[in-house]
């Protein structure tokens, strides 16, 4: 299947691909998001209709001692699209964004029982390191 990716720039193309995210994008997270450095969102369109049927959303962290690389924040294909090598697809082409970037690595965290979104991993590359734990600060809806 050819799919069209785009860089998303506007809060307008992130309501479009509402239907993508796991809640209700609002439109000034969206503009924060995509006006901030280092912060990208591609959107793959259907080539027969034009419509957004996957995203993918990537970050890139700097640290002093290791450079740059890039956070796979989220990943979502529409239900009516899975399994045809879109996620797929959309880590490829944030892979290489980050390096065109001069990102030295990528890495995503992810649920050990998501078989999808690990099996779409693996087929681009991606390696499991375990054990992991991630640990989590809640500080309101809003934060």
């Amino acid at each position: 299947m050819a799919i069209d990716i785009r860089r998303a720039t506007e809060a307008a193309h992130v309501a479009a691909a509402a239907e993508l995210f796991d809640a209700p994008p609002k439109p000034e997270w969206a503009d924060r998001f995509l006006t901030a450095p280092g912060h990208h969102l591609l959107v793959a369109h259907d080539p027969d209709d034009g419509g957004p049927v996957g995203m993918v959303t990537g970050v890139e962290m700097t640290h002093p001692d290791k450079g740059t690389e890039m956070f796979l924040y989220e990943l979502g294909v529409a239900e009516s699209h899975r399994r045809r090598g879109i996620g797929r697809r959309l880590v490829e082409a944030l892979g290489e964004l980050a390096r065109e970037r001069g990102c030295y690595g990528m890495w995503v965290a992810v649920d050990i029982d998501n078989e999808a979104a690990l099996a779409t991993y693996r087929s681009t590359g991606g390696v499991a390191e375990y054990p992991v734990t991630i640990q989590v600060w809640e500080y309101g809806a809003e934060g």
